[in-house]
């Protein structure tokens, strides 16, 4: 065994469960060594042919695992003399005692925009779901094919400006489909500029919580709602006020009464998440009334509106505001496919140059190359061709759960709007404990989200959430017969 000067031997070099090359393990063992003490400054240490007879190491590889720590300063080399642990000064550690800093006395203490955070984080989309978890979209139908050979071609025309840096606001082309699209098919009023690439809807929402509320500023959310509007805006300081939604939307009425005064408000008016219910045409107007009439904003969640299978898409509030209130935010994470991480804000002219620049603050820019083989896909005409194909899959797998859910009404159990998006809600009996239904579900095999997570404040009606886009029309079925037994 390998001894330090005065006798003190080297420890054994452990296997590693990382699969680390031996001559880190060796480098790491000595490091932990000096850190903890039982390598005092000073001491000498053996010769890399020692420690490699020793140990069982090829020369080569002790004399790697020395030179890092030489290059980091653990160690130090005199010509002539050998190896010696370096004399590392430090005004909390005295000389020869252990270099690890002590661990902490107490719980670590979080900021409030930290902790708020970390409170409200939100329900994480499974990779492989099973029945009816989350809403994801039915990736196994995304034509990778075509998508590759966009790759291949942009790669080819555009070269290494493809692998740099981008512009905050995202790739031009691109903003100009989605300019081009929402004109024609949401009705939304807006030119390429103002639009601006963003990661995720959940980056939109944050950029608009952060430059448009300030701490203790009230903010309108639905209830229930989405909880990852719910977190941006009070990591964001701001006041919620819980505004209940019925069979025709957000109620406004209630919205005044309760938060006359609110900055914001956040709606998902197209396909109210999660109820699905449509926001009727006099609650927008008396919405837009409302913020015009306080100088406030209106955040309009555009989801899913692709995927409505009873008639067009509607059209969106932002298409009937004359005050320009209204910030527009859509995804492609349920279009095409949630790795791709591109999404979208339109935003008022006069917000445009504060939103790009704190877009470049948060993260820089979208990748450069999605952005590209996204905006080749509008232009070829793939993205149409994409939506009204999964209209139809979707709309078999609605069908599914429709089916699925008549057996479920002699437990007094009702499905909710089904005519749009990639989820449903089955409302429960009055008394029942969404919570406990859920649990129980989980323990037989399917997975239910309860609404009563989707409440800010106390829930008032129990039910579940369904997420069926993902799973074929005999998954629906045989997790359909299993939440009828939990039911």
């Amino acid at each position: 065994m390998a001894r330090i000067a005065g006798g003190a031997p080297l420890a054994s070099l452990e296997p590693s469960g990382d699969g680390s090359p031996l001559f880190v393990r060796l480098y790491r063992l000595v490091r932990g060594s000096i850190l903890e003490g039982r390598l005092p400054a000073g001491a000498r240490l053996p010769s890399t042919r020692t420690v490699a007879r020793d140990l069982g190491l090829s020369r080569t590889t002790a004399e790697e695992a020395f030179a890092q720590l030489l290059a980091e300063g653990f160690i130090e080399r005199r010509r002539g003399s050998g190896t010696y642990v370096a004399a590392i000064e430090s005004a909390r550690v005295p000389l020869g005692r252990s270099l690890r800093p002590p661990g902490p006395a107490g719980p670590r203490r979080l900021a409030e925009r930290g902790a708020s955070m970390r409170r409200h984080a939100c329900f994480p989309e499974p990779a492989a779901p099973r029945a009816f978890a989350g809403a994801s979209a039915a990736v196994e139908s995304f034509p990778f094919d075509v998508w590759q050979g966009l790759v291949a071609r942009c790669l080819r025309r555009s070269g290494t400006r493809a692998l740099g840096t981008g512009d905050p606001a995202g790739y031009g082309p691109l903003r100009e489909e989605i300019a081009g699209y929402l004109r024609v098919f949401r009705g939304v009023s807006c030119t390429p500029d103002q639009v601006v690439i963003t990661t995720s809807s959940q980056q939109a929402l944050d950029l608009a919580a952060r430059l448009l509320i300030d701490p203790g500023d009230a903010a309108w959310i639905e209830e229930p709602g989405y909880p990852g509007a719910r977190a941006a805006l009070l990591a964001s300081g701001a006041r919620l006020v819980p505004v209940p939604v019925d069979e025709g939307g957000l109620r406004v009425d209630l919205g005044v009464r309760r938060g006359r005064d609110a900055r914001l408000a956040y709606v998902t008016p197209s396909h109210q998440y999660p109820l699905g219910v449509v926001l009727r045409l006099e609650r927008r107007l008396a919405l837009l009334d409302w913020a015009r009439s306080q100088g406030a904003w209106i955040v309009e969640d555009d989801y899913d509106s692709e995927f409505r299978y009873e008639g067009r898409p509607l059209m969106a509030i932002q298409a009937i505001d004359t005050d320009t209130r209204v910030l527009y935010v859509g995804t492609f994470t349920k279009v095409l496919f949630p790795a791709l991480r591109l999404a979208y804000a339109v935003v008022p002219k006069d917000l445009v140059g504060a939103f790009v620049t704190a877009r470049g603050l948060l993260d820089g820019y979208a990748a450069t190359l999605p952005q590209m083989v996204a905006a080749e896909f509008f232009a070829q005409g793939h993205f149409g061709v994409h939506i009204r194909r999964m209209r139809e899959l979707y709309r078999q797998r609605r069908d599914a759960l429709r089916q699925a859910a008549g057996a479920w009404r002699r437990a007094g159990v009702e499905l909710g709007p089904t005519d749009a998006g990639l989820h449903a809600v089955a409302h429960l009996p009055p008394a029942s404990d969404d919570g406990a239904v859920s649990a129980r579900a989980a323990r037989l095999g399917v997975d239910v989200q309860p609404l009563s997570r989707y409440c800010h404040g106390r829930p008032t009606a129990p039910g579940l959430f369904l997420g069926y886009a993902a799973l074929s029309p005999a998954e629906i079925r045989r997790g359909g017969e299993i939440l009828r037994r939990a039911l």
